[in-house]
């Protein structure tokens, strides 16, 4: 009952912001691009008006009889370069004119778009700032209608930085993920680290639509506080009921809300760090390890895998990895488990990788 009101509350209030145009949505939603020099743009729009030009040569040179001078003279191909010449670039002096109706048409249906195709590429910083939130508008909604299977990180603080760090470690291309924040300064460093952002409360439904969460694999709860997080759990299972929710909670008397409000699994921040920093005072190199499996681009790393056909009924413990637990079914069980004496197909394994040597 409780989590009905709360729901028919939020849409209440909320304003859909996916129903509205693409281009209100620059500000809220911001794609990366790749990073262009000003020589590379410059060389890129000489070589687009050279093009421009040298069409217009060739389409005057083939229809020259259509053409005269102000001596009535048939063009050479230097005329016919000079009209080009002066015609995509406006100036116009009249000695050369198309005189039969063919000519003209062309010059009405072709030259005329190359001019104007031509003095775009000639003020084209102007036209590109113009014209920039229309290609925002565009990129927007085509990275709309093809996300799927992405992860939305929601707070990009410590934990949430942390999280992208590890998954980027682990070879997920930071274009597969997407940062949802109110900070301005934090989702500019998402974006300086490639990721697409979202700007906006992710406790509203129609920010985490933004993000494509209802088309997610998987979503990072990474608020800086609890409440946030249960309320931003909840709106995120209802848009997206199949995917993998992980949420952070930073005391444990909340992980069972996260889990009530439809949370796969929990971590508790501030007690895992409670527990390395007291492990920390007798056994300071356990936390070294700990701190080197939990990094995925160097050392040690815990990782998964399929169990391939040539280890199907071996036990897990005298494997060459070592293995720390069999995911069955989608159940973990430890390696020391009865269930598992035995692998079997269709069983993945959770074991500890060497990522220096890979």
């Amino acid at each position: 009952m409780a989590k009905g009101r709360l729901r028919r509350r939020l849409a209440a209030i909320e304003q859909d912001l996916t129903t509205q145009p693409d281009s209100r949505l620059v500000d809220i939603l911001r794609i990366p691009e790749p990073f262009i020099s000003p020589t590379q743009r410059i060389i890129r729009r000489v070589i687009y008006a050279t093009l421009a030009l040298a069409a217009a040569v060739l389409i005057v040179y083939f229809d020259r009889d259509g053409y005269r001078d102000v001596q009535d003279n048939q063009l050479s191909f230097l005329d016919c370069l000079y009209y080009a010449t002066v015609s995509l670039s406006t100036t116009g002096y009249g000695d050369i004119t198309p005189f039969t109706p063919e000519a003209r048409l062309i010059n009405v249906l072709v030259i005329t778009p190359l001019r104007v195709a031509f003095l775009i590429v000639l003020i084209g910083t102007t036209v590109e700032t113009l014209t920039s939130q229309s290609r925002a508008a565009l990129k927007i909604q085509r990275w709309r209608s093809r996300v799927r299977n992405h992860t939305v990180v929601i707070g990009y603080g410590t934990k949430g930085r942390t999280a992208v760090a590890a998954m980027v470690g682990d070879e997920v291309a930071p274009a597969d993920i997407v940062v949802v924040d109110e900070n301005a300064g934090a989702l500019e460093r998402a974006r300086s680290a490639g990721l697409v952002t979202v700007h906006g409360d992710a406790t509203k439904a129609d920010i985490l639509r933004l993000a494509s969460a209802q088309h997610a694999k998987s979503i990072i709860v990474a608020t800086d506080d609890d409440a946030s997080a249960v309320l931003v759990t909840l709106t995120a299972r209802e848009l997206a009921p199949k995917a993998k929710i992980i949420a952070a909670a930073r005391e444990s008397d909340n992980q069972h809300l996260l889990k009530q409000s439809g949370a796969d699994s929990t971590v508790v921040s501030s007690e895992t760090a409670g527990r390395l920093l007291g492990i920390a005072t007798q056994t300071p190199s356990v936390v070294q390890i700990m701190e080197d499996l939990l990094t995925p681009d160097a050392g040690f790393a815990i990782a998964e895998r399929e169990v391939t056909p040539k280890e199907v009924g071996g036990s897990p413990r005298h494997l060459h990895d070592i293995v720390l637990g069999v995911v069955r079914g989608g159940e973990l069980l430890r390696v020391d488990s009865p269930e598992v004496d035995t692998v079997e197909s269709g069983d993945r394994l959770l074991y500890i990788r060497n990522a220096d040597a890979e």
